[in-house]
């Protein structure tokens, strides 16, 4: 398959040409063809195909056009990749790849006075061009720009052949190529030098002497700047008739003419620019990305500009890791470097294109007096300059990629670092630059850089201390060398003191404001655009630590789509992260100065109905997925949703599944946050539902500390129903944690709370709970009591999904008394009853019930059977904890059957959920793993 884009987009499957659909879907091939073997994110391809007005349906479409590229290409060619889309292309399948290698073979050929094989290659190399690139395809920037680049590399070749042509004594076929190009490009005095050459040779004199004052007169009206020494020196060869011009050879006098002005004409003193700022001192860690900037020396060529953009987020040390970096690599570039702060983000001093530009070319020495006026004219005149040069360009502190492109070298052997804390998307996709995103420090770092401040000595005498303040500052360089200067400037201050003043929130940014941290985010705030500025500050009312895109739009009160907008500029300035999919987190610095705007620029009225939407949002996300989760557990009723909303809830278990591990981390913060800031009610209900995911989880302290929360809430409003259901579930947690007291103590005060609510259902769940707590103290004769009763009150209100629950709850007392017959017969019936309703997790504790009847029956065979029926539904039903508990009683029977290995399997599945969830039930399983294993081991050590 050949993929050609020096010209029309074309594709052909051997010789076939493949039709290659609507424009779309050309324009998606080229975006894809142009970083080959790379996956390209939807973010990135939807601007390309809609430029900054993409559709609602976007996606969507970007979708269909990618399932029509696979049918025209086939399913290998577009492989599915994480986060975007990916196309495998071979090596020399793009003419492209094939231009760049005959284009180097020539070249190379060239600097080895081979004129006849760099002909042969250099012709190869421009007969692949049919036109502009992409030529058929619509005006874009970024095709644009790419195309700019690949153009000038066009030019390079194009000048190459006419030398090896030259060198062969083709000279009257030059002149004719060397003419339209230079009516296309007039500042290129290579040509103007070959052309020359060209005319002389076949017997015009004049012809050549009049290109030379065609070249002067241009370069002169265009840069204000005499032609260069090489095509002045030939130019007076050629008045002189000198006799070097009449052999067959390379131009002039042996040497090329550069594009434009050359150094010594640029600068006649020879100074070389050296423009880079003193180095952070104490550099410390950045292995990888340092290594990762060292990969690029090796990408530099004599034709190629090498660009580096270092993005992150205010205070993680961009500028830092360009200037430490660029001075270790200085004397890779003889010709110097260049440096400039743009100041993107500081509307007094933000330095402007033109205004760089200016500074550049005096560094280079241009006299002001021929510095052109015009932005585009300084562009030109400095890319002609850097053109023979090999340079470093440091552009520190960008705003955006319009504000660096001007300032980009068009060819040569430059590289470019540019930092900013946009991620220049545009730069990447069109100029080809490698993104290197800079995370904060790691704690070894942090260490580190506070060791080489303060001294180990210092750290020394509190490393906890030094610990929490690594922690408060979230490893920001910034915020670091903030504390280390307040520590250094206060040597009495122990650090333990110094750690205490970073704990509240409210007084952390305080501390580190002589360090300008809140005036190094603000410039990123101030930067924003309305919708996106409101958005960071409502942002700061979410607890985190992440949230999601429909999450972020309750919080604006507005429709996903629209905040979309608002997210992406958000991210671009890493005032956000998008950290997985859809899902964005601040620094916690950044969380903290979020909810100090709102604090200070929200009103009251409006900081309070964004609460309410934000909880508003995850209770009516979390309830239906709660009831998908635990369809038998007795529902609540929620306050009422919000009007005008559009909600996207889960609609079968998997998905629930899937929102509540996505979401427990942040409801876990939400309940809290809730109490503590007047909505009470959304606090217990957010944690009713978060109960449905930690409990078959085995995570008893998440579950304690929420119900805890919850309890206080329902008791500050007087919600007598909250109460009740907080004491109730507090008494699970309890008990699972062997605080027994405390537990029938909720239990009794739950169980008060139902009756005096006239509530049979809550008062039959308790009893099934307090039924369990009798059962692990020893009281069976009471829990059998609790159990009939519960059983009594579920079929009194005709909920028989709870009386066959608490059937099973009177088989497993049965069974654990001895009366392993009867207590078959009650699992079977509440097995029937669970199979008719569906109650799979039901089912599951069920049939652990009947399991371990039959192996104290000695029906060993059976009861496996059963527990691995139990074991599956657990795990489709993700309830961890008891698919442990259900596989060590499988591992006892197998034990009990002689099947040692398939003991000792089940015990240590059950041992990797215990430290999962952080039971201390592990220890047990692994004494029984332990004991079996001696037992088996032979004179050399354990059996197999």
């Amino acid at each position: 398959m050949r993929f050609d884009l020096l010209g029309p987009l074309a594709v052909h499957r051997g010789d076939r040409l493949i039709p290659l659909g609507s424009v779309k879907q050309r324009l998606l091939l080229a975006a894809l063809l142009l970083r080959p073997n790379e996956t390209v994110g939807a973010d990135e391809l939807v601007p390309m195909l809609w430029a900054d007005d993409p559709p609602p349906s976007a996606a969507a479409n970007l979708r269909t056009y990618v399932r029509g590229l696979r049918q025209l290409l086939g399913e290998e060619r577009i492989p599915t990749a994480a986060g975007g889309y990916l196309l495998a292309v071979r090596p020399g399948e793009r003419d492209l790849d094939r231009f760049d290698a005959a284009a180097a073979r020539g070249r190379d050929a060239l600097t080895a006075g081979d004129a006849v094989r760099a002909e042969t290659e250099l012709a190869e190399a421009v007969t692949l061009w049919r036109g502009a690139p992409l030529a058929d395809l619509p005006s874009h920037p970024l095709l644009t720009r790419w195309a700019a680049q690949l153009q000038e590399r066009r030019l390079l070749a194009e000048e190459d052949y006419a030398e090896a042509m030259l060198a062969q004594g083709a000279s009257a076929a030059v002149v004719g190529r060397l003419r339209a190009l230079l009516d296309e490009h007039p500042l290129r005095q290579r040509a103007w030098s070959q052309l020359m050459l060209g005319l002389y040779r076949i017997g015009d004199v004049a012809g050549a002497l009049d290109a030379f004052q065609q070249a002067r007169q241009i370069l002169a009206e265009e840069t204000g700047l005499d032609p260069a020494p090489q095509l002045s020196r030939l130019y007076d060869d050629i008045l002189h008739h000198r006799p070097s011009l009449v052999a067959n050879g390379f131009t002039g006098s042996g040497e090329p003419a550069p594009d434009a002005t050359s150094p010594a004409t640029s600068d006649p003193g020879g100074r070389r620019p050296e423009q880079l700022p003193l180095a952070v001192p104490q550099f410390v860690g950045r292995a990888t990305e340092l290594a990762r900037l060292n990969a690029l020396l090796d990408r530099e060529g004599p034709a190629t500009v090498v660009i580096s953009a270092v993005s992150g987020m205010a205070g993680v040390g961009k500028t830092a890791l360009a200037l430490h970096w660029s001075h270790r690599v200085s004397d890779r570039f003889p010709d110097g470097q260049l440096y400039v702060n743009l100041h993107g983000y500081d509307e007094a001093e933000v330095a402007f294109p033109d205004d760089a530009l200016q500074g550049f070319l005096e560094a280079l020495g241009v006299p002001p007096s021929r510095i052109p006026t015009s932005t585009e004219a300084r562009t030109g005149l400095y890319r002609s300059l850097l053109a023979s040069r090999r340079m470093l360009v440091v552009l520190d502190n960008a705003r955006d990629a319009s504000q660096v492109r001007p300032l980009l070298p068009g060819a040569g052997g430059c590289l470019v670092v540019v930092t900013s804390r946009d991620r220049l998307a545009d730069l990447v996709a069109a100029e080809g630059a490698e993104p290197l995103r800079l995370d904060v420090l790691t704690d070894d770092e942090s260490m580190s850089l506070l060791a080489g401040r303060l001294g180990a000595t210092r750290l020394a005498t509190d490393p906890e201390a030094v610990t929490d303040i690594i922690a408060a500052t979230g490893r920001l360089p910034l915020a670091l060398s903030m504390v280390a200067a307040r520590v250094a400037t206060h040597p009495t201050f122990p650090l333990d003191a110094i750690a205490a003043e970073l704990h509240s929130s409210e007084a952390r940014l305080d501390m580190l404001a002589d360090g300008d941290v809140r005036r190094v985010f603000s410039r990123s705030y101030l930067a924003l655009s309305p919708p996106a500025a409101r958005l960071f500050r409502l942002l700061g009312l979410h607890p985190g630590p992440d949230l999601s895109a429909d999450a972020a739009a309750a919080l604006a009160g507005v429709p996903t789509a629209a905040v979309v907008p608002a997210l992406r500029e958000l991210t671009r300035l890493h005032l956000l992260t998008e950290h997985t999919p859809g899902r964005y987190t601040f620094h916690d610095l950044l969380r903290v100065y979020a909810a100090e705007l709102a604090d200070s620029s929200e009103h009251a009225g409006e900081r309070r109905a964004g609460r309410q939407r934000l909880y508003d949002h995850y209770l009516h996300g979390a309830y239906p997925a709660a009831v998908l989760l635990q369809p038998q557990w007795a529902p609540i009723e929620p306050v009422p949703p919000l009007p005008g909303v559009i909600r996207r809830p889960a609609t079968d278990h998997d998905a629930a599944l899937a929102w509540f591990t996505a979401e427990h981390r942040v409801l876990l913060r939400m309940v809290r946050q809730a109490a503590d800031s007047g909505f009470e009610a959304y606090a217990w209900q957010l944690a009713w539902t978060l109960n449905t995911f930690v409990a078959p989880r085995g995570l008893w302290q998440d579950q304690l500390a929420i119900q805890q929360v919850a309890l206080t809430a329902a008791e500050k409003i007087d919600d007598l129903a909250g109460q009740a259901t907080a004491n109730r579930l507090l008494s699970r947690a309890f008990t699972r944690l062997g605080e027994h007291e405390d537990a029938e103590h909720r239990l009794r005060r739950a169980l008060d709370l139902y009756r005096n609510l006239n509530d049979p259902t809550g008062q039959a769940q308790t009893l099934h709970n307090y039924c369990e707590l009798c059962f692990l103290v020893g009281r069976l004769d009471e829990a059998l009591t609790h159990a009939r009763e519960a059983l009594r009150l579920y079929r009194m209100v005709g909920n028989r999904s709870g009386a066959a629950r608490t059937l099973n709850a009177i088989g497993w007392l049965l069974a654990t008394t001895g009366e392993y017959n009867q207590a078959i017969e009650s699992c079977t019936a509440a097995l029937a009853e669970q199979r008719r309703s569906n109650d799979r997790n039901g089912q599951a504790a069920t049939l652990d019930s009947i399991g371990f009847a039959y192996d104290r029956l000695g029906d060993h065979a059976r009861a496996v059977d059963c527990y691995q029926q139990a074991i599956q539904l657990f795990r489709d039903t993700a309830d961890r904890y008891h698919e442990a508990e259900t596989l060590v009683r499988l591992g006892d029977s197998r034990e009990t059957m002689g099947d040692q290995a398939g003991a000792i399997v089940a015990w240590r599945q059950a041992a990797r959920i215990y430290d999962d969830v952080d039971d201390p039930a592990m220890d047990e399983a692994l004494r029984r793993i332990e004991r079996l294993t001696e037992t088996t081991a032979g004179p050399c050590g354990v059996s197999g």
